[in-house]
């Protein structure tokens, strides 16, 4: 007999049934008892184990937030027992090396690591990096099983674990939320979304060439619209060791979850993406998206929601002066080229604008920078309003509504859906299209003349009365740290949009 959960593990709490599962002697009775303080008995269940594959699950009955339970499966004579089991929200973290760095990597690492030990009832979990040309049931390696946080545990070494994101998001939904928050990590540096998808989500997409089987490992033909030697003539020097073949994460660390009873999802990715097929990724991340959202509620039987909230960080920076549109392209299709999100394309998503949380002397590298306190703290905020629907919490930037061109004074007012601050006027940040053809457009400085509530006055001396398109924050590096040119009066920064 054996259990795939552990002690120290936190199970989603009401309004929906946590799942139990594991292994057992196909056709034996399998009795699953969860008891309270003084071993008083909550509730019982029995279920038989699968045969030929001698599994067995079970959907526990909703529980209230917190603990602690001691959680029982028993087949015959044997039994397993899991002790300091708690109810709360359960949440799954995953995405590339930005996901990956470790609280130890991040600014202020001693002071968080030190403050660790004050959430003892927030609980975190790391799958190990792997990969399989099939869909595996169970993990090969667990690199952090269920604990308690500690220093340790938290910053054990350079992008292994625990993520510096997800904790911080635990963190900051536990002080909100007040109840247990249970935390998986599942990342990988380097890797592009083809990695994490399912065959079913590369096929909805036309990006997997196999005519094999659903778990078919067969390589994507990767054909990067832009090569990783820019117009800046320097090559990556990001971590390129993970995985590229298709599907192979999703084989080895996500479908092993797929019972789990999740409260959300936290995604960072798409470094790898802004140079494997770039333009495919306002398909390729929605499709993976649904394909979650459907893999999940089914394999919890229908406990984790259909429309599964889903967080993500829309990218960083990279190279200050490169002239390479790779990263805005990506920015703008992590949103479904919509520009914000929840969108008609993208319910039930929220997003983490990070394009003015720029670290150049990252010992890391420029393309993982230090401050993810603001990256949670910001994703946090969507959480809130998307997943928990708090109503009238501001959690996005300003968008733009509208735009009016004034001929007689030559500006163009850009209207906006909040209250304007206006960090910096001296910015790249307005472009205008003003070429006689739409086709390639002549882009240039649009600059801010004024920036009055709502609206944005731009100047423009060179377009005259032919505007063909307008762009803001379009490039690798757009603004400096936390100096982009508009934010609201919250401290949120307007998104990048085309």
């Amino acid at each position: 007999l054996r259990i795939l959960l552990r002690d120290h593990m936190v199970l989603q709490k009401e309004p929906v049934g946590a799942v139990v599962w594991g292994y057992g002697e196909p056709g034996a009775v399998v009795t699953v008892t969860l008891s309270g303080d003084g071993g008083l008995i909550v509730m019982k269940k029995t279920v038989r184990v699968k045969g030929p594959s001698g599994t067995w699950k079970t959907v526990l009955d909703p529980m209230d937030a917190g603990g602690a339970y001691v959680l029982m499966a028993q087949q015959g004579s044997e039994n397993v027992t899991l002790r300091d089991i708690y109810f709360g929200d359960v949440w799954l973290c995953s995405g590339q090396s930005n996901m990956a760095m470790t609280v130890l990597q991040i600014a202020n690492a001693s002071q968080e690591l030190a403050e660790a030990a004050r959430y003892p009832y927030i609980r975190v979990f790391a799958t190990a990096p792997a990969r399989s040309d099939t869909e595996l049931e169970d993990l090969e390696q667990i690199d952090l099983p269920w604990a308690i946080p500690t220093a340790e545990n938290l910053g054990h070494g350079n992008f292994t674990y625990f993520s510096a994101i997800c904790w911080l998001l635990g963190r900051y939904l536990y002080e909100a939320l007040r109840y247990p928050i249970g935390l998986v990590e599942a990342a990988w540096g380097g890797t592009p979304i083809e990695a994490w998808s399912s065959p079913r989500a590369l096929r909805a997409c036309g990006l997997l060439q196999d005519a094999g089987s659903p778990s078919s490992g067969a390589d994507l033909q990767f054909c990067p619209l832009l090569s990783p030697a820019s117009s800046s003539g320097t090559s990556p020097h990001w971590d390129l060791s993970g995985p590229q073949t298709p599907s192979v994460l999703w084989n080895a660390m996500i479908h092993p979850l797929l019972n789990m009873t999740l409260r959300g999802v936290a995604w960072y990715q798409g470094e790898a993406n802004a140079f494997l097929h770039t333009d495919r990724y306002n398909c390729s991340f929605p499709a993976l998206i649904a394909d979650w959202r459907r893999a999940f509620h089914a394999g919890s039987s229908g406990q984790t929601e259909p429309l599964l909230p889903f967080g993500f960080v829309q990218l960083s920076t990279y190279r200050r002066q490169s002239l390479d549109d790779s990263f805005a392209r990506l920015r703008w299709h992590q949103t479904a080229d919509v520009g914000i999100v929840p969108n008609a394309r993208m319910p039930g998503t929220f997003m983490a604008v990070a394009m003015d949380l720029c670290d150049e002397h990252s010992p890391y590298g420029s393309i993982h920078p230090r401050d993810k306190q603001n990256v949670a703290l910001r994703l946090h905020l969507g959480a809130r309003a998307v997943a928990y629907r708090e109503k009238d919490l501001v959690f996005q930037g300003p968008f733009p509504t509208g735009a009016v061109l004034e001929v007689s004074r030559g500006l163009l007012n850009v209207t906006y859906s909040q209250e304007l601050v206006c960090r910096r006027r001296d910015t790249r940040a307005f472009e205008v299209c003003c070429s006689q053809q739409p086709a390639p457009c002549g882009w240039q400085l649009a600059p801010i003349v004024a920036a009055e509530a709502r609206t944005v006055m731009l100047a423009l001396a060179s377009c005259r009365t032919l505007v063909l398109g307008l762009r803001y924050a379009w490039a690798e590096w757009p603004c400096e740290y936390q100096s982009c040119a508009l934010y609201n009066t919250w401290g949120l920064p307007a998104p990048p949009f085309l």
